[in-house]
C-alpha cells in the first residue's frame, strides 16, 4: 500500500523503515528537512511540506500521524482536514487522550474525512520487534489499512479494539499497567540495593535469573538487565521521571468509573516525586513528628543509623558499614 507517514521520531522513523522493508510505498514528512533527507536516502519518497505529501499520495490517501500529542496532532490535522478529501483516512498513531478522538472523528466526519487511532507500543524496539497496535474506529476503515497493521505488529500484534477512541482507551490503560510495573521493580531492586546483601549482589544477574522460568519475568527485566549491563550503579542516571500523559488519564479515568488503581495511583505521584530534590511534604512528616512525639528531626549533611533495637540515631552523613555476614 502506499501511505503518509508524517513524524520520523524515534518510533515514527523505524515505522516508516518496517514498511518499506516489507514493499509498502511510503510518502514522508517531517517538521525538520534533516530526517526527511535521511529516509529519502533508504528508499522513501520524502517531502518538505503537509500539501507536498497529500498531492503525492492516490485516493483513498492513508496520512499516518507520530507526533507528540497535543498541539502538534490538533495543527497537523486542522492542515489535513483542507487539504484531504472525502474517504481519505488519517490514523493518530501518538498516545491521545481518547475524548480527543471521539471530537476529532466528529469534526472530521463532516468532511467526509474518516479518522483512527491507533496506540502503539514497541519503542525503539519496535523495528526489528514489530509494534503491538490497539486500532480504535470504524470496523471498514481496520479492514481497509489492515496490510499495514499487519506489517507494523509481530504476528498477533494487532487488534481492533471498537468504536473510535478504543484503540487509544487500550493504549492508555497499557501505559498506565506498564507505570505500575515499573515502579514495582524500581522498588523491589531499591529494597535489594538497600540490604545486608546489596554490596555483594549483582543486580544485573537477579534480573537475568527471574526471567528464567520466574513469574515476574518480562521484557521490563530484559531491559533492566541492559541497564545494568552499562551501568551497575545506574550512576549515570538521574532519577528524574517524566511522565507523558497516559498514566495521569488513567488514573482519573479509575477515578471517573469508581475503579480501584492504588497501585497505578501510587506509581504516577510517585513519578511527580522524583521530579523533586527535597520534598516539601516530607519535610511536613518529620516536623509532625517532632511536635507531637519529640521525634528526631534531621538537619542538612545529617543522617540516621539504626540500632539493633530499630531506634534511630543522628550522626553526620557518612558511608553505611558494611553488615558482617
Amino acid at each position: 500500500m502506499r501511505i503518509g507517514m508524517i513524524g520520523l521520531g524515534r518510533m515514527g522513523m523505524n515505522m516508516a523503515r518496517r514498511l518499506m522493508s516489507a514493499g509498502h510505498n511510503v510518502t514522508a514528512y517531517n517538521n525538520t528537512p534533516d530526517k526527511v533527507n535521511q529516509i529519502i536516502k533508504e528508499g522513501a519518497d520524502g517531502v518538505f511540506s503537509l500539501e507536498e505529501l497529500v498531492k503525492k499520495l492516490k485516493s483513498p490517501k492513508i496520512v499516518w500521524l507520530m507526533l507528540p500529542i497535543g498541539k502538534p496532532v490538533e495543527s497537523t490535522i486542522d492542515i489535513l482536514k483542507n487539504l484531504l478529501s472525502a474517504g481519505d483516512i488519517i490514523i493518530e498513531g501518538g498516545n491521545s487522550f481518547f475524548k480527543d478522538d471521539i471530537h476529532r472523528y466528529a469534526m472530521l466526519k463532516e468532511k467526509g474525512i474518516h479518522y483512527i487511532d491507533a496506540g502503539v507500543s514497541g519503542g525503539i524496539w519496535g523495528l526489528k520487534e514489530g509494534y503491538c497496535t490497539m486500532v480504535g474506529g470504524d470496523k471498514a476503515d481496520f479492514n481497509y489499512i489492515e496490510p499495514v497493521l499487519k506489517t507494523l505488529a509481530p504476528e498477533n500484534g494487532y487488534m481492533y479494539c471498537g468504536g473510535t477512541g478504543a484503540g487509544h482507551f487500550v493504549k492508555m490503560v497499557h501505559n498506565g499497567i506498564e507505570y505500575g510495573m515499573m515502579e514495582a521493580y524500581a522498588e523491589g531492586f531499591e529494597i535489594l540495593k538497600a540490604s545486608p546483601y546489596g554490596k555483594k549482589l549483582n543486580l544485573k544477574n537477579v534480573a537475568s535469573l527471574w526471567n528464567q522460568g520466574s513469574v515476574v519475568r518480562s521484557w521490563l527485566l530484559e531491559l533492566l538487565e541492559n541497564a545494568f549491563e552499562k551501568d551497575p550503579e545506574l550512576s549515570s542516571i538521574s532519577g528524574y521521571v517524566e511522565d507523558s500523559g497516559e498514566g495521569r488519564w488513567t488514573v482519573e479515568q479509575a477515578v471517573e468509573l469508581g475503579v480501584s488503581a492504588t497501585v497505578l495511583a501510587h506509581s504516577v505521584f510517585k513519578r511527580f516525586q522524583s521530579r523533586q530534590k527535597d520534598v516539601f511534604s516530607d519535610k511536613i512528616l518529620a516536623a509532625l513528628r517532632n511536635e507531637f512525639g519529640g521525634h528526631m528531626v534531621l538537619k542538612e549533611g545529617e543522617s540516621v543509623k539504626q540500632s539493633s533495637a530499630g531506634a534511630g540515631s543522628v550522626t553526620p552523613a557518612q558511608p553505611d558499614k558494611e553488615y558482617k555476614l
